[in-house]
C-alpha cells in the first residue's frame, strides 16, 4: 500500500462466516498447504490459515517443500497427519 503496509490475501476460494465461532466444511486448497484438520476431513477456524502461513513461510526460508516431494496424495496426506 501507499504507506508501505503489506497485507497478504487469497481469495482463490472465500468465504464470509457469520461470526468468529464460524467453521468453515470446505475441502479445497494446493495438497501441500492444507492442514491435518482439513485433511481429516474435520471442521475447521481461521487457525488452519496460520498452518498454511506456517509452510510458505518455511517453504520460503529453507527453499524447499515442508513434507518433501511425496510421491502421491495419499503419502502427503499421511506426512501431514
Amino acid at each position: 500500500m501507499k504507506d508501505g503496509t503489506v497485507k497478504l490475501a487469497d481469495f482463490g476460494v472465500s468465504r464470509i462466516l457469520d461470526s468468529a465461532s464460524s467453521i468453515a466444511k470446505t475441502y479445497i486448497g494446493t495438497p501441500y498447504y492444507l492442514s491435518p484438520e482439513i485433511v481429516m476431513g474435520k471442521k475447521y477456524k481461521y487457525e488452519t490459515d496460520i498452518w498454511s502461513l506456517g509452510i510458505l513461510l518455511f517453504e520460503m526460508c529453507a527453499l524447499e517443500q515442508c513434507f518433501g516431494k511425496c510421491s502421491n496424495i495419499q503419502e502427503l496426506t499421511e506426512v501431514i497427519i
